[in-house]
């Protein structure tokens, strides 16, 4: 079996020493705030509370109808404020992690939304009797039954999110496909930047992170839907 050359080896190294990890953890953030927003919200906008269902309704329109990338450059060059003097900015990846946050927890609100009120009415009624109020019911009794229902569609954002930590490219963020172009460019200064491999190596690196998760979620759908 042939060598691999110097070149490649160290490309692969800085990719998977400092873009990979930058990439889970804009994706452990997202997940993580996606899931817990989401699951609240998606269980708020069951209260029969019109304004209350109009306010969530209208967060999730909005963040699941914009642009991913339209909304980590909007928090990227918007967020910021000053107090007391001391001028505060997200950092890249905070503001990345931020946009990924805001399009997951949408997309978890809907899909938690239409997991409670799959739950049969029965179960409601039956929690009731046994003397559970709004707030009980829904932890002990049908956010459980909802969530099994929502984990295939769970692991396939999870999927999606770290798919998408790509968009945190165009604002500097040092994630997988940026120090993969960034090594691209360095070797095409030096006569030949070899995209096939380099970019080659980020498809198989991300298909080698996806493609368990794919099939996990396919199982999952299978055992418990």
């Amino acid at each position: 079996m042939p060598e691999l050359p110097e070149w490649f080896r160290d490309v692969a190294e800085y990719i998977l020493r400092v873009g990979l990890p930058n990439t889970l953890k804009i994706a452990a953030i997202a997940v993580t705030a996606s899931t817990v927003v989401g699951l609240v919200l998606g269980t708020l906008i069951t209260i029969r509370f019109r304004p209350l269902q109009a306010l969530i309704r209208l967060y999730i329109e909005v963040w699941r109808g914009l642009p991913i990338l339209v909304t980590v450059l909007f928090i990227y060059w918007t967020a910021a404020a000053e107090v007391g003097g001391f001028r505060f900015e997200l950092s890249a990846l905070a503001s990345a992690a931020m946009g990924l946050s805001l399009w997951g927890s949408a997309q978890v609100a809907e899909a938690t939304r239409g997991a409670v009120q799959s739950i049969p009415r029965e179960q409601h009624e039956a929690s009731a009797a046994l003397g559970f109020g709004w707030v009980g019911r829904h932890v002990y009794v049908i956010v459980p039954q909802a969530f099994r229902r929502l984990l295939p569609p769970m692991v396939g954002l999870l999927v999606n999110i770290i798919q998408n930590t790509t968009i945190a490219f165009v604002i500097g963020v040092p994630e997988v496909l940026e120090t993969a172009n960034r090594q691209f460019e360095n070797l095409t200064l030096l006569g030949d930047g070899h995209p096939f491999a380099i970019f080659g190596f980020v498809l198989v690196l991300f298909f080698l992170i996806s493609f368990p998760l794919t099939r996990l979620a396919a199982y999952l759908e299978r055992r418990l839907v």
